[in-house]
This record gives C-alpha cells, sequence and structure tokens, in this order.
C-alpha cells in the first residue's frame, strides 16, 4: 500500500512539475513582489530605518524570505482549484490512484517551487551586499525552518484550494499571510512600535522566525526564538494538516 502511494506520489509531483516548467513566468512572478519590495525597502527606506544593523539587507532578509512563501503558496491553491474546477480529480477517482497522492503531489510541487523561489530571492540579496558568516549546519536550519513553515502555509493553501468558488478566493486567502511581517520584527526592531502593536508583533509567529533565521544567518545563539518558531510551524502544520485532508474527503466522497 506504501509503495502504491509513493509511486502515484511520484508520477504526479512529475505531472505537476512539468507543468511549472512550462509555465516558469510562475516561479518569476512568485519571486517579483519579494524581491521588488527588498530593492524599495533597502535603496529607499533603508537610510531612514534605525535597526542598528551594520546591513539593512542582513537585518531584512528572513522577512522577505517568508513574504516569498506567502506569495508562492497562493499558485498552490490556484492550481488546486484549477484542477477540482477541471474535473481533474474526477478522473483520478476513476483510475486505481491512491487517493491520497493527488493532494500530496500538489504539497510537494510548493515546497520545490518555493525552494526555487526562495535560491533566486537569496542570490538577489547576495547581489545587494547580503553577507552571512553561517556555516553549513547554520544554513541547514535556516532550510529546514524554512521547508517546515512552507509546508504549513502549503498545508493551509489547500483549504481554499478545494472549496473556493473563484479563481480571485482561491488565492486572496495570501494576502493577510503578505501582510503580517509588517507587523513583526522583519523591517524594524518592535520596540520601536507604538504599545499594542508591539505587543501584538512580539506574539505572532512571523516575529520568533525571523528572529531565529536572523540569528542563524549571523551565527549569533538563537535562545529560545527558534524552539518557539519551530512550535508555532509544527501547530500550524498539525491544524492546517486536519483540515485540509477533512475538506479533501468531503470533497471527493
Amino acid at each position: 500500500m506504501a509503495k502504491h502511494f509513493f509511486g502515484d506520489t511520484a508520477v504526479l509531483l512529475g505531472r505537476s512539475l512539468r507543468h511549472i516548467t512550462r509555465s516558469p513566468d510562475t516561479i518569476i512572478t512568485t519571486a517579483i513582489m519579494p524581491i521588488a519590495m527588498m530593492l524599495m525597502f533597502v535603496y529607499v527606506f533603508g537610510g531612514a530605518i534605525k535597526t542598528g544593523s551594520d546591513s539593512y539587507v542582513d537585518y531584512l532578509l528572513p522577512g522577505i524570505l517568508l513574504i516569498t512563501v506567502a506569495t508562492g503558496i497562493s499558485y498552490t491553491a490556484f492550481r488546486l482549484f484549477l484542477d477540482m474546477k477541471g474535473g481533474i480529480f474526477e478522473r483520478f477517482q476513476s483510475m486505481p490512484i491512491a487517493r491520497a497522492a493527488v493532494l500530496w503531489a500538489h504539497v510537494l510541487t510548493s515546497l520545490v517551487a518555493n525552494l526555487i523561489s526562495l535560491v533566486v530571492v537569496v542570490g538577489v540579496a547576495l547581489l545587494m551586499g547580503f553577507r552571512s558568516g553561517a556555516g553549513v549546519l547554520a544554513w541547514l536550519a535556516v532550510a529546514g525552518v524554512l521547508m517546515l513553515f512552507t509546508l504549513a502555509l502549503t498545508w493551509l493553501a489547500v483549504i481554499p484550494g478545494l472549496t473556493a468558488k473563484s479563481v480571485d478566493g482561491a488565492s486572496a486567502f495570501s494576502y493577510p499571510l503578505i501582510f503580517l511581517p509588517f507587523l513583526s520584527s522583519a523591517f524594524v526592531p518592535t520596540g520601536t512600535m507604538p504599545g499594542p502593536v508591539r505587543a501584538f508583533a512580539e506574539h505572532q509567529p512571523v516575529t520568533s522566525i525571523v528572529n531565529a533565521l536572523r540569528s542563524l544567518f549571523t551565527e549569533q545563539p538563537v535562545g529560545t526564538d527558534i524552539w518557539i518558531a519551530l512550535a508555532w510551524c509544527a501547530g500550524i502544520l498539525v491544524v492546517t494538516y486536519f483540515f485540509a485532508t477533512l475538506t479533501y474527503r468531503r470533497k471527493i466522497s
């Protein structure tokens, strides 16, 4: 049974990845907005923002990476919506294919596509002056946190992808996720914010994730931020996975 599931998932993953290679504009579009934000904040606002960091792009990059993921998962919802409306799911149900494989193929495609977008954004950041003294283990930790964050948001994207009534509705859910880093330590220290905003910023998931990534990039002690970040990502993943699979079962039943 497991072999059947993994084999079917691999085949369907190849199908989804071929769709991406035939329309590379998806990944380009995903990376363009975060890169534009990074250019604007570094070269327009960077000189006026006091962060205590020698390079604002070093301070900014972790938040931009999270925005990249938030932008990318909207395409997961979009692709799922098109498959639902196009009757692909019904067609697969009539074939001897593991039902869960259809959903996991979309999730794994999201991981691959977002990984490519993240690499592109980091490459542009390096051209803009980003430098990190992080070793191999620190970079692996950064990759692990980002992949866990991507997986958690991808399962969240599955829900509107399966339930939305329109294309716009399928991808619109990502807008609050893109805005969330602005109410965190991603762009400015939380200590500069008014009381209520600061309280929210310091206790929402993006701040702990950004702080953990920033510490890893600069080889500083991560303290409790890394555990809080992992707890947030794991908690979101468990909840969204449960509701996404429940929604999927209802849709194909």
